[in-house]
C-alpha cells in the first residue's frame, strides 16, 4: 500500500457480473471495492490482481460461512518443511499421495499490490453501502454524476520483497544507526511444556530415563492479520490435550510410572513448524532438559472435533516403520490406543500403512530421529475442516451451540455436545498414555471432565475475559484478557494464547501451596521450594461473594516456557529451506475513511480559479506596495496655513 494511503471510488460487488464495471465499464477508476465475502476466492482475486483499475478491497465477512468451504492456505500445508522429501519418502513429498487441504486456494501466499481489509461489523458494511447507493449507483448503464463516494485505506508496510531483504536492512540499521529503523520482525513466541513427574528444568534428564511426548499446536492463521479463531485447526486439539493432562494428574500412582509424560504445546506451527523445529534444535544442541534419545514415543493430537461416526484416525509414518524395531514399538502404541477406546464412545482406526503423516509437529522430530509415534485426527485422508486457516474456523464450525437467553456465566458453565465429545477423546488418550507409561492399574477411573472442557472452549473461542480465566492468571497480566480470542503467533511475546495455555495448564495440573505472596514470587528464598523442579505463580483467585475483592493464592506446577523462534534467525540463515523464515512487516497505522470527491473538471476549475486569485492577490499586493507613498500618505493639518 502507498505510504499516503490508497484512494478509490467505491463500488459494491455482490455478484460476479458486478466485476465488469470495475474491470472494464466504469468511467471513474481506480475503484475501491466492497466485496461480498462469498466472492472472496482465488478466481476473483486473481482477476483483481491483474488490473490497475483497483486501488483496494474491503471484504464483508460472509454470514453464514460459505457452504462450499474457504481456506486461503495451501493445498499441501507446510510443504517442504515436514519430513517427506526427495531423500525421505519421495513418493509422499509435496502431498503426492494425499492432498490434505483440497479447498486450499493459496490466497495467503499471493502478493497483492493493493490493501485488503476485512469488515466484521455489519454496521460498518452498511455505512459504506449506503454511501455507495446515495452517490455511486450507475444510472441506466451510464456512470453516476459527481460528487462520488470514495474510500481511502491506510496500511503501508515498511518491509519489502522478502525476509532476506528486510532482515538484512534491519541488521544494517541496527549495526550502524543510533536510532535504527527496523522494517520487519521474525515471528516468535514461546512453547508451553510440562511433565507428569517433575524434572530439573535447568539440568538434563538422565539418558536412560524415557519420556513420552504428547503434543499439539496452539496457533492458527487466516488471510487477515490477527484474525485467527482456529476452532478446529488448533483449539479443539489443545483443549483436548489440556483435559488429558488434568485427567492424568488426578491418577494416584502417577509418581510410580516407569516413564514420564511431557505435555507440549507448540507455537508458530502454522508457519512451517516454528515451535517444534526450535525444540528439536534445542534438544540436539543440549539446550533443553530432554535429549532426542530420551523420547520413548510421540502422540500428537491434531484436528479432532469433526469426527464422523465417532471415529478417530491413527496416522503413522510408513517410512520409519520399515525399521523392524520402530515397527514393533508403533504396533504396541497402536494396540494400546485401540484397547483404551474399548467401552468408550470413540473408535480408533488405523489410517493405513501406505498413508503418510498429515501435516504435524511429529514430522519435525522424525526429521531428526526415527521415533515411534502416532498422530490422531478426525480425518482419514483430506481434512474434514473446510475452513482450515481461515476466519470461518469459528465455534460454529465445530458445532458449538448454546441455548438462547443464557448469561455469560451460565454460558461458561454450560456443557455442550462438542465439550462432551472432546472429553471422550481426552479420556481415551489419557488412559492410553497411562498404559504406555507403564501403569498397571485399572484405567476406568481415568476420566476427563466435560465441564472443564466446556470452560476452556468458551474461554478460547468465545470470550477470554471470563470469570474462570480471571481467577487463574497473575494480577499483573490481567490486561491480556481481551473479548474475542485470536490465536495468531505474532511478533511480541508471549501472546494471549500462550499465557492462557500456561496458566490453564498450571491450574489443571498444579497444586495450591501455602506460601505468602512474597514467598511465592521469590521461591528461591524458601529452602523447600525446589525451584529447579517447579514453577510458582501468585494468581488472582475468585471474587469473594458479594464483594469486589479476590482471594489470591499460590500455585506450584511443572509448567515451563521455552523459546519458539525459528533457528534460522539464531543462525542468521534468513534464506533457509531447513527452518521457517517467516517475518512480519512493521507499519505505522492501519485505518480507513470514506468521503465525497468532486469531478476532475471541478477540481481543475477550482485549482485554476485558486491560482488566478493567488496571481491577482500577488499583483494587487505589488501595486499597492509600489504606490504606498501615495495611497497611504499622511494628510496635511488644515490649521497650518502658509503665507
Amino acid at each position: 500500500a502507498s505510504i499516503s494511503g490508497d484512494t478509490g471510488v467505491i463500488h459494491v460487488v455482490e455478484k460476479e457480473e458486478d466485476l465488469n464495471w470495475v474491470l472494464a465499464d466504469g468511467p471513474h477508476p481506480p475503484y475501491m471495492i466492497l466485496l461480498d465475502g462469498n466472492l472472496f476466492n482465488r478466481r476473483v482475486m486473481l482477476q483483481l490482481k491483474g488490473t490497475s483499475r483497483v486501488s483496494g478491497l474491503a471484504v464483508a465477512i460472509a454470514k453464514p460461512s460459505p457452504p462450499q468451504g474457504f481456506s486461503p492456505g495451501l493445498k499441501c500445508p507446510n510443504d517442504g518443511f515436514g519430513v517427506y522429501s526427495k531423500d525421505y519418502g519421495p513418493q509422499f513429498a509435496h502431498c503426492n499421495k494425499t492432498v490434505w487441504n483440497p479447498v486450499g486456494s493459496g490466497l495467503s501466499y499471493e502478493d497483492f499490490a493493493f490493501p485488503i481489509f476485512l469488515l466484521e461489523d455489519a454496521n460498518e458494511t452498511q455505512v459504506i453501502k449506503q454511501c455507495y447507493q446515495d452517490h455511486n449507483v450507475p444510472r441506466d448503464g451510464s456512470g453516476p454524476e459527481y460528487p462520488l463516494c470514495a474510500m481511502q485505506l491506510f496500511s503501508h508496510m515498511h518491509a519489502v520483497t522478502s525476509t532476506v531483504t528486510c532482515m538484512r536492512r534491519s541488521s544494517l540499521q541496527s549495526t550502524f544507526s543510533i536510532n535504527p529503523e527496523v522494517v520487519c520482525d521474525p515471528l516468535l513466541d514461546y512453547n508451553v511444556w510440562s511433565t507428569l513427574q517433575p524434572i530439573n528444568s535447568s539440568g538434563k534428564v538422565d539418558p536412560e530415563k524415557e519420556v513420552i511426548i504428547v503434543a499439539t499446536r496452539i496457533d492458527s492463521h487466516s488471510f487477515f492479520w490477527n484474525i485467527a479463531p482456529g476452532a478446529e485447526s488448533a483449539v479443539s486439539s489443545f483443549v483436548t490435550h489440556l483435559a488429558t493432562a488434568e485427567a492424568l494428574h488426578k491418577v494416584s500412582d502417577v509418581h510410580l510410572l516407569q516413564r514420564n509424560i511431557m505435555f507440549t504445546f507448540f507455537q508458530g506451527e502454522t508457519f512451517d513448524y516454528i515451535g517444534s523445529s526450535r525444540m528439536v534444535y534445542d534438544m540436539e544442541k543440549d539446550k533443553f532438559p530432554l535429549r532426542l534419545d530420551n523420547i520413548h514415543s510421540f502422540v500428537e493430537l491434531n484436528q479432532v472435533a469433526l469426527r464422523n461416526d465417532s471415529i478417530l484416525w491413527m496416522h503413522t509414518d510408513p517410512v520409519s516403520r520399515m525399521n523392524e524395531s520402530v515397527e514393533v514399538q508403533v504396533r504396541n502404541l497402536l494396540d494400546i490406543l485401540s484397547n483404551s477406546s474399548v467401552g468408550a464412545n470413540v473408535t480408533l482406526q488405523e489410517a493405513g500403512f501406505s498413508q503418510p503423516l498429515p501435516p504435524s509437529s511429529f514430522q519435525r522430530f522424525l526429521r531428526a530421529r526415527h521415533i515411534p509415534g502416532v498422530v490422531l485426527t478426525d480425518h482419514k485422508t483430506a481434512f474434514r475442516n473446510r475452513y482450515y486457516q481461515s476466519m470461518y474456523d469459528t465455534p460454529e464450525n465445530i458445532r458449538m451451540q448454546y441455548p438462547e437467553g443464557l448469561s455469560p456465566e451460565e454460558t461458561l458453565e454450560y456443557v455442550t455436545d462438542t465439550a462432551k465429545s472432546l472429553a471422550e477423546v481426552a479420556t481415551v488418550v489419557a488412559r492410553a498414555l497411562y498404559r504406555l507409561a507403564g501403569g498397571a492399574n485399572n484405567t476406568s477411573a481415568i476420566q476427563a471432565d466435560p465441564k472443564t472442557v466446556s470452560r476452556m472452549l468458551y474461554g478460547f473461542l468465545i470470550k477470554m475475559n471470563n470469570s474462570w480465566f480471571q481467577s487463574i492468571i497473575k494480577p499483573d497480566i490481567k490486561g491480556i484478557l481481551g473479548d474475542v480470542p485470536q490465536h495468531y503467533v505474532a511478533v511480541s511475546s508471549p501472546v494471549n494464547t500462550t499465557y492462557l495455555v500456561q496458566y490453564v495448564l498450571a491450574n489443571l495440573t498444579g497444586t495450591v501451596v501455602n506460601l505468602t505472596r512474597e514467598e511465592c514470587q521469590n521461591p528461591e528464598k524458601t529452602p523447600s521450594s525446589e525451584k529447579e523442579m517447579y514453577e510458582y505463580a501468585w494468581v488472582q483467585g475468585s471474587l469473594d461473594p458479594n464483594s469486589t475483592s479476590r482471594a489470591p493464592y499460590c500455585v506450584r506446577s511443572t509448567v515451563h516456557l521455552s523459546k519458539a523462534l525459528s533457528p534460522a534467525f539464531e543462525l542468521r540463515q534468513w534464506g533457509s529451506t531447513e527452518y521457517s523464515t517467516w517475518t512480519e512487516s512493521r507499519w505505522k497505522e492501519i485505518r480507513a475513511r470514506i468521503f465525497l470527491v468532486a469531478s476532475k473538471e471541478l477540481e481543475i476549475i477550482t485549482l485554476v480559479v485558486g491560482i488566478a486569485i493567488l496571481i491577482f492577490s500577488l499583483l494587487a499586493t505589488y501595486f499597492i506596495n509600489a504606490k504606498a507613498d501615495v495611497l497611504f500618505s499622511i494628510p496635511r493639518d488644515p490649521g497650518a496655513v502658509a503665507y
